[in-house]
C-alpha cells in the first residue's frame, strides 16, 4: 500500500443530520468542529515566542460548569442507503468503536497516527499504516465528537458532547489534563503552540494553555458557539454562533475586533468557517445556504455566494417535509484564488473569487457531510451520505476519481500532506484509509 507521508487538520463536530438526540445543534446545521485547518498557516513566529507571549496575557481563573447530566437516546442511524455496494477500495480498517464513529485527526507531525471518536463514548489513537491501536483515550462518558492532535504531535486532545475535554501526552499515553465545559461544540489546537480553544453551547469560547490549564473565555451571545477556528497568524479567531452572527476575537486581549450581524451576518446558525492561507480572508457558511466572504482586517463582508435555486424545496403533499438544505463545510484553494461550498442537498459549488462568480458546480446524489483541499493542488475531495469520497478537479469542475468501502454515511474525514492517503469515519463503526495516489502526481 502506500505509505502515509505528513499530515493537516484539526477538529469538527457532527452535521446535524449526524448529532445524536438531545445534542445542542443549529437546526439543519453542519456541525463537527471542522475540522483541522483548512489551510495551512504561513511560518510565523515561533512556538516557544508565542508560548511566552502567552505567559503575559492575563488569564482568569475560570470555574468548570457542570455538564448537562442528562444521556441521549441514542436513534437508528440515518443516511444509510439501501443496498450500498459492497465494494470496498480501502487499504487499512480501524474496527475497535461499536457505534458511529464520528471525527478523526491525523498527527500533523508525520502523518502515522490516527485519532478517532466516536458515539461509544471512546476515543483512540491509532497506527494508519496497520491499523494497530497505540492507545485509548478512555473517561468519557458521552459521544466523543472533537479529537485532534496539537501542531508538534505531542499532546492528543478529545472533547465530548457533554464537555468533558481530555488531554494525552502522545509519546508516554497518559493524560496530562482534563477540564469540563458546557455541552461542546467544536475544538481545536492553536496552529503554533500549546493553546487549545473549544466553543459550547452557552455561547463562551474558552481557552487553555496545555498543560498548565491557565483559562481564558471570551463570551458570545447567549446561544452556542456552532463552529470556530484560530486564523493562521495566532493572534486571533472567528467564530459563528446559532444567532447567525460572527466575531473575530483577539485571543491575547480578550476583546472582540469585529462582530458581524444583522444584514452582515446570517439569517440562520452558521455551521462552518474557514480562512486562506495568510488569514486575509474568512468564509462564513450557514443553514441559510449562504456563504458570506470577508475581509479580516476590516471586518466588512467582501460578497456573499448564494445559489437561489438552493431554497429550500416546499413539501409536495400532505404529511411531506419541506427538504432542507444548508452550507455544510467550505474551504479555500493555497494554489488558486478559488472556494468550495458543500451543501446539504449535494451541491459542491467551485467559486472564483477573482470573478466573486460561480465557476463550476459539481453534483453529488447525496448530502455532502465535509470538504478538505489538498495543500498544493487545485484538487477538493468531498465525503458525503453516500459513503462515498470523491476528488474533484476544481479547474475543469470534472471527477477525478471516487473511493468507496463503507456501508454507512462518512461522517468525516483527514488528508494527508502529500495527498497520499485518506482517513475516514463512517456510521458504520468503522474508519478506513485509501491510497489515493494518482499518476499525474
Amino acid at each position: 500500500m502506500c505509505h502515509p507521508g505528513a499530515a493537516r487538520t484539526p477538529p469538527w463536530d457532527p452535521p446535524s443530520h449526524a448529532r445524536p438526540h438531545g445534542a445542542a445543534e443549529p437546526a439543519g446545521a453542519e456541525p463537527f468542529p471542522p475540522p483541522r485547518p483548512l489551510t495551512r498557516p504561513p511560518p510565523p513566529a515561533s512556538s516557544d515566542d508565542l508560548a511566552d507571549e502567552m505567559e503575559d496575557v492575563d488569564f482568569d481563573d475560570e470555574g468548570a460548569e457542570e455538564p448537562d447530566a442528562e444521556a441521549w437516546e441514542t436513534e437508528d442511524d440515518e443516511g444509510v442507503e439501501d443496498g450500498m455496494e459492497a465494494q470496498d477500495d480501502s487499504e487499512v480498517t480501524f474496527s475497535l468503536h461499536s457505534a458511529s464513529v464520528f471525527c478523526v485527526s491525523l498527527d500533523p507531525k508525520t502523518n502515522t497516527l490516527a485519532v478517532t471518536g466516536g458515539e461509544d463514548d471512546k476515543a483512540f489513537v491509532w497506527r494508519v499504516s496497520d491499523g494497530e491501536l497505540l492507545f485509548e483515550c478512555s473517561g468519557h462518558k458521552d459521544s466523543v465528537t472533537c479529537a485532534g492532535f496539537s501542531h508538534d504531535s505531542v499532546f492528543v486532545a478529545t472533547g465530548d458532547m457533554s464537555g468533558l475535554i481530555k488531554v494525552w501526552r502522545v509519546d508516554t499515553k497518559e493524560e496530562v489534563w482534563s477540564f469540563e465545559v458546557g455541552d461542546l461544540e467544536w475544538m481545536e489546537w492553536h496552529p503554533q503552540a500549546h493553546v487549545l480553544l473549544a466553543g459550547t453551547a452557552d455561547g463562551n469560547s474558552w481557552m487553555w494553555k496545555i498543560p498548565s490549564g491557565d483559562c481564558k473565555t471570551f463570551q458570545g451571545p447567549a446561544c452556542p458557539a456552532t463552529c470556530g477556528r484560530i486564523l493562521p497568524d495566532g493572534k486571533r479567531a472567528v467564530v459563528g454562533y446559532e444567532d447567525g452572527t460572527m466575531r473575530i476575537w483577539d485571543l491575547k486581549q480578550g476583546t472582540s475586533l469585529h462582530v458581524l450581524k444583522g444584514q452582515d451576518g446570517h439569517q440562520d446558525p452558521l455551521t462552518c468557517v474557514a480562512s486562506n492561507q495568510d488569514g486575509s480572508l474568512i468564509m462564513t457558511g450557514s443553514v441559510d445556504c449562504h456563504a458570506k466572504l470577508v475581509n479580516s482586517s476590516t471586518g466588512k463582508v467582501v460578497c456573499v455566494f448564494k445559489m437561489e435555486s438552493m431554497a429550500p424545496r416546499a413539501p409536495t403533499g400532505e404529511g411531506e417535509e419541506a427538504e432542507s438544505n444548508s452550507v455544510e463545510s467550505l474551504g479555500f484553494c493555497n494554489v488558486m484564488p478559488l472556494a468550495a461550498v458543500g451543501y446539504l442537498d449535494g451541491t459542491l459549488a467551485i467559486y472564483d473569487l477573482s470573478t466573486q462568480s460561480l465557476r463550476h458546480k459539481c453534483q453529488h446524489e447525496s448530502g455532502i457531510v465535509q470538504l478538505l483541499w489538498e495543500e498544493s493542488s487545485a484538487v477538493v475531495y468531498t465525503c458525503s451520505l453516500d459513503g462515498a469520497v470523491r476528488l474533484w478537479d476544481a479547474r475543469s469542475g470534472k471527477m477525478i476519481s471516487e473511493y468507496r468501502g463503507h456501508s454507512a454515511e462518512i461522517l468525516d474525514f483527514a488528508v494527508n500532506k502529500d495527498a497520499s492517503i485518506v482517513v475516514t469515519t463512517s456510521g458504520d463503526h468503522q474508519a478506513k484509509v485509501f491510497c489515493v495516489q494518482r499518476p499525474d502526481r
